[in-house]
């Protein structure tokens, strides 16, 4: 097996002595579980509920930034899917695709933050898969993981529930994950003092849907941030939505970050944060609960949802002006997840 100043060779995925080691010394020692123990192809869980599962992979550069890495990455991001389902998470995959040449510590860094991760979020991973490919053929470490959980929400969460009068709730400051990625890329190394918002929801969502029936539609802003979705929901479920540029919640360092860098945070990913669409007679309620725990503390109620202008985003803005929020063109910030 490899020592701590070894490197990744392409023999750690060729099924052999050097795999096995490397899967046993190391992935299983830190997220070792009793279905995981087996090392089968396919974990079996027993199930008999409803079921959400999510999947979704991570080629994040660089692999480690301020507030999170990679590996806290793909445990939030893919714990965030399910819980935007109103599914409790309970199980993981893990698929690493590494790069040969990789330095076992930068590895051995990964697994430690995964199996932390996934302790603080309250899942398991049961099964996964190594693969190392030739240098150059990925830039260090890809990761894949997928989810799965039981649904515990009394209602089905969709855009067909949305109706003119709901309020638009965002559980939390926005650009925060982007601009955390973005200041340590090689080429800029910007010391902007912004860390990601990268978090796990399931302990501030699940606990908030559990009192309420009036959540009708969640979704976390990662790519293309909050602008982006707003727009996914305008358009599915074929009304406006209606922000006002007062209510959105941002840090000062992110809204000076952006001012430097000439980037719309509005179109900036975001990691730790739910856009939550609540009927109206809730949305208070819904926020208290919701700035009861930490994660949802700069909890604002952003927006309403309206008849006209349908599949349209629309900003007051603090001038009094209106401008319309269109959907991102491009990504801005190449490779933040």
């Amino acid at each position: 097996m490899a020592s701590l100043n070894n490197k990744i060779l392409l023999g750690h995925g060729s099924g052999g002595k050097l795999m096995h080691g490397l899967i046993r010394e190391l992935l299983l020692k830190k997220l070792d579980n009793p279905v995981l123990k087996e090392l089968s192809d396919s974990a079996l869980i027993p199930y008999q509920e409803k079921l959400a599962f999510s999947t979704d992979s991570f080629v994040v550069s660089p692999l480690f930034f301020p507030g999170a890495d990679i590996a806290k990455l793909a445990v939030c991001g893919t714990v965030n899917d399910l819980v935007m389902q109103g599914a409790r998470p309970e199980y993981l995959s893990l698929a690493l695709i590494v790069e040969e040449g990789l330095d076992y510590r930068i590895l051995a860094r990964v697994v430690d933050s995964l199996s932390k991760n996934a302790r603080k979020a309250g899942v398991f991973f049961v099964t996964g898969d190594l693969k190392v490919v030739e240098k150059g053929s990925c830039d260090k470490l890809f990761i894949n993981t997928s989810g799965i959980g039981r649904t515990v929400y009394k209602k089905d969460l969709s855009v067909r529930n949305i109706c003119p009068g709901d309020r638009v709730i965002l559980t939390g400051n926005i650009a925060q994950h982007g601009l955390a990625v973005l200041s340590k890329r090689k080429e800029l190394d910007l010391e902007l003092g912004v860390k990601s918002d990268c978090a796990a929801l399931n302990r501030l969502i699940l606990p908030v849907i559990a009192k309420t029936s009036s959540v009708k539609f969640m979704r976390d802003p990662t790519r293309g941030g909050l602008a982006t979705t707003l727009n996914e929901i305008a358009e599915a479920s074929k009304s406006g939505i209606i922000i006002e540029e007062r209510n959105i919640p941002i840090s000062q360092k992110v809204r000076a970050a952006s001012e430097l860098l000439g980037i719309d945070p509005l179109y900036v990913a975001n990691e730790g944060i739910a856009v939550m669409i609540v009927a109206a007679h809730a949305a208070e309620k819904v926020l208290c609960l919701l700035k009861r725990h930490p994660l949802g503390k700069n909890s604002r109620i952003i927006a309403s949802v309206t008849r006209e202008p349908r599949g349209r985003v629309i900003l007051k803005t603090i001038l009094g002006t209106e401008r319309i929020v269109d959907m991102l063109v491009s990504d801005p910030l190449p490779r933040i997840c």
